[in-house]
């Protein structure tokens, strides 16, 4: 349920098409931001916006799409989903911001899918594309190996601690 381009209508709630829940061929153990139980993810448990999936224990394996609040409103599920370092979470690509240069050194993969991701918008109609990329964030073999595996894109494996080259948390 993430912001991943500016909202035009009534809802920043945008749901990540079910072809890259094809691609993977995982199901995963918890979506703590899913959007209810008839959604697509391929999800043995969820939690919705009512549950408050930050407060929520989170177990096994976690497609994580978080929501949008505001300018930095994904940034506690980001700082979640690495503590849990069990999953794969998509979020914008936008490498140049703060944020980015700040958590991403924590990933163990990323895959940038080809072309512009069309997210799904709550009434089932889909999205223009995005102005913008996203990635899709690896932690731990079954999911870096499921990502690597999706051909979705370009994947970067990362197998040194790159925060201690040159990263800056400024």
């Amino acid at each position: 349920m993430a912001e991943h381009e500016p909202n035009q209508g009534n809802s920043d709630d945008w749901y990540t098409p079910p072809a890259i829940f094809d691609a993977l061929g995982l199901t995963f153990d918890l979506d703590p931001c899913s959007p209810g139980p008839e959604h697509w993810v391929p999800a043995r448990k969820i939690y919705t916006k009512a549950d408050d999936g930050l407060t929520k224990p989170w177990d096994g394996l976690v497609f994580m799409n978080p929501p949008f609040g505001n300018r930095e409103g994904h940034l506690p599920w980001l700082t979640r989903f690495f503590d849990h370092a069990n999953g794969i979470g998509i979020v914008r690509a936008y490498t140049s911001s703060r944020w980015w240069h700040k958590y991403m050194p924590r990933a163990e993969a990323l895959l940038f899918p080809h072309g512009k991701t069309k997210f799904i918008r709550p009434d089932g109609s889909i999205g223009k594309s995005p102005g913008h990329g996203v990635v899709l964030i690896g932690m731990g073999e079954v999911a870096c190996n499921a990502l690597i595996k999706s051909k979705l894109g370009m994947f970067w494996r990362i197998t040194a601690d790159v925060s201690a080259v040159g990263a800056s948390n400024e």
